[in-house]
């Protein structure tokens, strides 16, 4: 395994794979699997574009031949809501033209099929250290420390387990300790979608993480409601 893509078990980062052969699926989950990598596969391009409406994805690998929705036209419609994921397409199309619209059309990269493994997760840590949806700094508030580099988060020297929309909306709440932060604020950038007054999800997600690390072995607890606003994470 390549020592750049380990990353601990828990908080992976998270690939969508949008290819509808199944044989390259497989190999390309099992592999990517095996370089610590968490992989969701889909097998056409509405299901993709679907999937990605509602998750943070830390890469997406798309294949331009999909069923139902084509690879050029899945950039179009994520592209514009997610500008800053790292999106590697996948093709067996030989004219340069077909490549150049991927480009234009979005993708960070491309690769041509058949390809190398070894060429394939060479791109794809090429794309992820220069990716801002990865978390990189070390952040501390506190006793609580969030290290971006190793996806790894410890409060009081005492792992903690996040997800990793868990450990985004950590990583937002940290980066700005000691100010509140709305719902709105929250949705933006933890999930890259317009608040909605009708869904609770922040509230949901920020309870699993209040869960987690303000437990009730310490007796601080960082995660505070501010009334009429939104959430601060903060010592004091």
């Amino acid at each position: 395994m390549n020592p750049e893509a380990r990353r601990p078990s828990g908080l992976d980062p998270h690939v969508l794979v949008a290819e509808d052969d199944l044989p390259l699926a497989n190999f390309l989950q099992r592999r990517l699997q095996s370089e610590s990598f968490r992989v969701h596969h889909v097998q056409d391009g509405e299901t993709a574009a679907e999937v990605l409406k509602h998750n943070r994805y830390h890469l997406l690998i798309l294949d331009l031949n999909l069923p139902k929705l084509d690879g050029i036209s899945v950039l179009k419609e994520v592209r514009p809501k997610q500008p800053r994921l790292p999106i590697l397409v996948l093709t067996a199309r030989t004219q340069v033209e077909d490549r150049v619209m991927s480009l234009d059309n979005g993708a960070d990269d491309c690769l041509l099929k058949p390809f190398s493994f070894s060429e394939l997760m060479a791109r794809v840590r090429s794309l992820m250290r220069r990716s801002p949806c990865l978390p990189m700094a070390r952040l501390q508030v506190g006793d609580l420390v969030l290290d971006g580099q190793e996806f790894r988060v410890e409060r009081g020297g005492k792992r903690v387990n996040l997800s990793s929309k868990e450990f985004s909306l950590l990583e937002f709440l940290m980066r700005n300790a000691h100010q509140a932060v709305t719902r709105a604020m929250i949705m933006e950038n933890v999930w890259n979608l317009p608040f909605d007054s009708s869904t609770n999800l922040v509230d949901v997600y920020v309870k699993y993480v209040r869960d987690k690390i303000d437990t009730p072995e310490f007796p601080t607890r960082l995660i505070r409601t501010v009334r009429g606003v939104g959430y601060v994470l903060s010592e004091n």
